[in-house]
């Protein structure tokens, strides 16, 4: 019996018996019902893995944010910048030694990257072009 939603088939239910002979009306209406539960059953899986699956995308990305603006602060303090330059100056310095950004915000935030070190590598850049 096929698992369908609408015209697309997710599956089979597969019928076996003990010996050869025909299904009655009724062995298939049970199994029609069996299998519109099945399907039911995985299509409501399926929505849920899915609403998992994006529920923890937005949490990193949430984090990720947090994170990006916790070193746009520390950054900018350390500088004496706008929050605005220095978002611009991590953010140069994360394409320029092509470093994930949120990875060198990670260290701005710990303290294992400095704000005057960026600052220093973003002038020997400008020099250098």
């Amino acid at each position: 019996m096929p698992l369908r939603l609408r015209r697309q088939v997710i599956g089979a239910l597969n019928l076996f018996t003990t010996g050869r002979r025909p299904l009655s009306d009724n062995d298939l209406a049970v199994a029609q019902g069996m299998a519109d539960i099945a399907t039911i059953g995985l299509l409501h899986e399926r929505t849920v893995r899915d609403q998992v699956a994006l529920s923890e995308q937005l949490q990193t990305a949430l984090q990720s944010r947090i994170l990006i603006e916790q070193a746009k602060g520390v950054l900018s303090a350390q500088t004496g910048t706008s929050v605005a330059a220095a978002f611009t100056l991590m953010r140069s310095h994360a394409r320029h030694t092509g470093q994930p950004l949120t990875t060198l915000a990670g260290a701005i935030v710990a303290g294992r990257v400095d704000g005057s070190a960026l600052q220093q590598g973003a002038s020997q850049i400008s020099r250098a072009t």
